[in-house]
């Protein structure tokens, strides 16, 4: 797990280092005549100042702690992509503006995609509902409620046909956020767009596919975690066989920090989970530069505007150093880390939301200035409910704002120089590593969710947080400070049960019409594929939804054969 650490890449100790030469006298004659009679009269707010992650926050930053421009800096476009993966950055195109989309029936959530991208987006985003992402039919008593309710519920391979009718499909990028059931899901994809002419190899999207990220946070989880990690490298292969412009996994750093992880936490376990993946594909006989350029990840943008840009430029850093030194990749786009961004959902509040757009804005920005490849911007709705349409035209025009009128795109890296971010890159790097070690003592990612090593990292994290907000020692505007006692005034976007209904009665209808025989022959196929640890199983996959097996039947399949998975309790 470790990557090499080049000394001139370490960070400082948390202490301050000890200075000499003309920059320490300077800075001694600085403390002497104007710091110390200055804090005299004007006491600091506070005795000691730190990161939200919890890093000591020193009060200025001279050169001795960092060589700004310096070899460990580079250039954009060069090893290590410290400053970015493409030399202009921003100058050349603006980043992929996706707004996080899903509601109801297939259909309603088909009109929102015409909508978006009639306004300006550039790339679709699916959000699926609970159901879906837990691979449960409609119709199941289990899905009563849930429907449509939190994202689009997709059961069956004519679901999606739906859900992207009228969609370019060879011309729009696609991210799903779909995990458990995800090879389900994107073999949806693939056969609807050869349904409309549009063959595998000229598809262009992302799967979100990281399953290791829901054993440690997001919970939504159908198998053992080794089966699981089979699943997503067999997406993996068939996507380096078959659809070169696809990402078959993105690794997830988003919802761990959802979770209540630090931005280290976020940073340290997300690569970490790259790297399992990497090793699972090398293990499958892949070579690291067929399948290296089509990895992507996905972070969390959070309010500690100056530690999110750091967090993003170490993560480039770090992806760029294990992918040469340790895997010996050679193609530079191997080398690359391409993330996408979404500001976070866990700091939105329902009081006062409105303020959620400034928050929104911070984030964004942050996103922006750490070198974000595509970008999703919440709605001030997050806390209340999924968004109206007034309430994700507001989050699409604050990107851009950011685009079009805020200079930020101007500039490749405008901070990479600056004293304090260059050290606080430095130091994410730094507590990465300790975290990798300290994995590589557990025996790797899968025996660390085994042992519950992540899932206490991050309670423990959570815990601290939500202590300095009830203890007002960390404020949280409209939450702890400056509130107001009025009604929350927001327009709702209600789904009823309409969508259960809509989408129980489809299945039965698909049912009734198709070949038991053929559905019958299709679902026993998978089965024993997924009983012979050498082959991949997405062929049979495609095959099984060319008979018409529906989401939850394909999952109950592969559970027959893998079983299903209840993590040790963390209490």
């Amino acid at each position: 797990m470790a990557a090499t650490r080049p000394a001139d890449r370490r960070s400082e100790s948390p202490a301050a280092p000890t200075r000499t030469g003309p920059v320490a006298d300077a800075e001694a004659r600085w403390t002497e005549e104007t710091l110390r009679p200055f804090l005299a009269r004007n006491p600091e707010r506070r005795d000691a100042f730190e990161t939200l992650g919890g890093l000591p926050v020193d009060r200025v930053y001279l050169p001795g702690r960092t060589t700004p421009g310096g070899p460990q800096i580079g250039y954009p476009g060069q090893y290590p992509y410290t400053r970015g993966i493409h030399p202009t950055m921003y100058r050349g195109r603006t980043w992929s503006m996706r707004m996080f989309s899903g509601f109801g029936t297939p259909e309603a959530t088909n009109q929102r995609f015409h909508y978006l991208l009639a306004h300006g987006e550039s790339g679709l985003s699916i959000a699926f509902d609970d159901p879906t992402l837990y691979g449960i039919d409609a119709d199941d008593p289990e899905a009563l409620g849930e429907v449509g309710k939190c994202g689009v519920n997709v059961s069956s391979l004519d679901d999606m046909r739906r859900l992207l009718r009228g969609i370019p499909l060879d011309r729009v990028t696609t991210s799903m956020t779909i995990n458990g059931p995800a090879n389900i899901v994107w073999g949806m994809y693939v056969l609807a767009a050869e349904g409309t002419g549009i063959p595998p190899a000229t598809l262009g999207g992302t799967t979100q596919n990281d399953i290791l990220k829901e054993y440690i946070a997001q919970k939504e989880f159908l198998y053992p975690p080794s089966p699981a990690v089979r699943l997503v490298t067999d997406t993996i292969e068939y996507a380096t066989q078959h659809l070169p412009k696809w990402n078959p996994v993105s690794i997830s750093g988003y919802h761990i920090r959802e979770a209540g992880s630090t931005a280290v936490q976020e940073l340290a376990f997300t690569l970490a989970d790259g790297i399992c993946y990497v090793e699972a594909a090398l293990r499958r006989g892949l070579a690291i530069d067929d399948f290296a350029p089509r990895l992507s990840f996905f972070f969390n943008s959070h309010n500690d505007f100056f530690e999110e840009i750091a967090k993003f430029r170490a993560a480039r850093r770090i992806w760029a150093d294990v992918m040469k030194n340790r895997f010996g990749a050679t193609k530079e786009r191997s080398l690359w880390l391409r993330f996408h961004t979404q500001t976070a959902g866990c700091s939105c509040t329902a009081q006062q939301p409105e303020l959620n757009i400034v928050r929104t804005t911070v984030q964004a920005l942050a996103g922006v200035l750490g070198g974000t490849q595509s970008l999703h911007t919440n709605s001030y709705d997050e806390a209340l409910q999924l968004p109206t349409e007034d309430a994700a035209r507001i989050a699409l025009r604050t990107q851009q704002i950011l685009a079009e009128e805020s200079g930020v795109a101007e500039a490749v890296d405008p901070f990479g120089g600056s004293y304090y971010v260059e050290w606080l890159t430095d130091r994410l790097e730094e507590e990465a590593h300790r975290y990798f070690d300290r994995i590589d003592e557990l025996g790797g990612v899968v025996p660390a969710i085994e042992r519950g090593f992540f899932q206490r990292e991050i309670q423990e994290a959570a815990f601290r947080y939500q202590r300095r907000v009830e203890s007002g020692d960390l404020r949280v505007v409209g939450v702890n400070a400056y509130t107001v006692d009025e009604p929350v005034a927001v327009p709702r976007l209600k789904i009823s049960e309409q969508a259960r209904r809509a989408q129980s009665r489809r299945l039965r209808t698909l049912r009734s019409r198709r070949s038991a025989r053929k559905h019958s022959a299709a679902l026993d196929a998978l089965r024993r594929v997924a009983a012979t640890p050498e082959k991949n199983t997405m062929p049979a996959v495609l095959d099984a939804l060319r008979a018409d097996a529906t989401l939850g039947e394909i999952v109950h399949a592969f559970q027959d054969e893998f079983g299903t998975y209840r993590e040790r309790s963390m209490f």
